[in-house]
Order: structure tokens, then sequence, then C-alpha cells
């Protein structure tokens, strides 16, 4: 096998495991399901990768990469949010959702990962606000918590939301929802009792 064949080898295996694991789970999905789908032998992806484990973390990496690449491309070009709606973006926002939750002791870096590209984000966009850590890291979860609930959300809208048309209507509500703010005047009742709290637990010395 030459080293561009080996290559090409390479990625139909990511590819392929990409899939299996954002459909069924890291689990359930098997190296030999890994192997029939990218039409390669379960070896082959063992001196590729090692492991599942190793295929794993390498779809991790990958994933990651090609989201931020994909997303600064999309913001360069003017298209905001809505250029995410390719199908190749929703499984490998999907994926990492899986990935995140079905590998507890990758869950915490892959999700601190997540929540650094955003304050990156949040920089770059110019978005001011108190505490950037926090908005990105509530924004990462809500995110992660609408493909998590993706079978309650395609039942609700009767349109599956892990395809471009049902998840195009998913990414509509999810904007009016942050293009709606509360009201001023709830928006500084809200920051005074936030405030007062925070001033109570400080002065009760709660951690």
């Amino acid at each position: 096998m030459s080293s561009q064949e080996d290559l090409t080898a390479r990625a139909r295996i990511r590819d392929a495991a990409i899939v299996l694991f954002a459909e069924r789970g890291i689990g359930p999905a098997t190296i030999r399901d890994i192997a029939q789908a990218a039409g390669v032998s379960s070896g082959l992806v063992r001196h590729h990768f090692g492991s599942k484990e190793g295929l794993r973390r390498a779809c991790d990496d990958y994933a990651m990469a090609e989201l931020t690449k994909i997303r600064s491309e999309i913001f360069s070009d003017g298209q905001t949010i809505l250029g995410g709606l390719h199908p190749a973006v929703i499984q490998l926002q999907r994926y990492l959702v899986r990935s995140t939750l079905d590998s507890p002791a990758s869950t915490s870096a892959m999700f601190g990962r997540m929540v650094e590209l955003g304050e990156e984000w949040i920089a770059e966009q110019g978005i001011q606000v108190a505490d950037p850590r926090a908005y990105s890291a509530v924004l990462v979860a809500m995110q992660m918590g609408m493909f998590l609930m993706a079978d309650q959300l395609t039942a609700a809208l009767d349109t599956d939301v892990t395809k471009p048309a049902g998840h195009l209507r998913m990414m509509a509500g999810a904007i009016d929802v942050f293009t709606h703010p509360l009201p001023a005047d709830q928006e500084a009742a809200a920051r005074a009792v936030l405030k007062k709290l925070a001033a109570d637990t400080l002065k009760e010395g709660t951690p």
C-alpha cells in the first residue's frame, strides 16, 4: 500500500468512526463495525490507531480542529451561525457531544477546550460581557444540551434536528432566544437579585 493510499485509508477509518460513534455511542460501535464501514480490515484500524481509545482520541482532535477551521472560515465570510448548517458541521458537533458524554475520563478536558475556543470567539467578535468565561461555558453547555436532547426536540418539532432542515428550525429558535433579551426592567431586577445573593454569600463565608 502506497503512503497516499495509507493516508486515505486512515481518513476513511476516522470518518467512519465519527459517524458510528455519533450514532451508536463510543462503547457500542466496535472496531469491526468501523472497519466494515470504512472498507478496511480490523487489523488496519489497529495499525493506524492502536486501539479504539486511540481512534477516539484521533477523532476528537480532528473534530475540534476541523470545526475551528470551518467556523473561522464561516465568520470571515460573513456567514455567521447559519454557515454551520452544513451536514459535515452537524455531524462533527454530534460526534463531539457524544464523545464528551461517553468518555468520563476526557469529559472535563474536552469541555474545557470547547470553552476556551468560545472565549477566543467572544474576544474576536468583540462581545462585551462581565464574565467571558461564564458566558462561554454556559453557551457551550446550551449547545451541547440541544444535541443531547435531539430526540426530544425532534419529537416536539416533528422534524429531525440532526438533519439540515430540522437543524435549521432548531437554530432559528436558538437565534430568537439570543436576540430577544429580558426587558430592561426585568434584567435590572435579576442582576440586582444576583448582586444581593453574591454579597450575602460572601458575608456568610459560603464557598
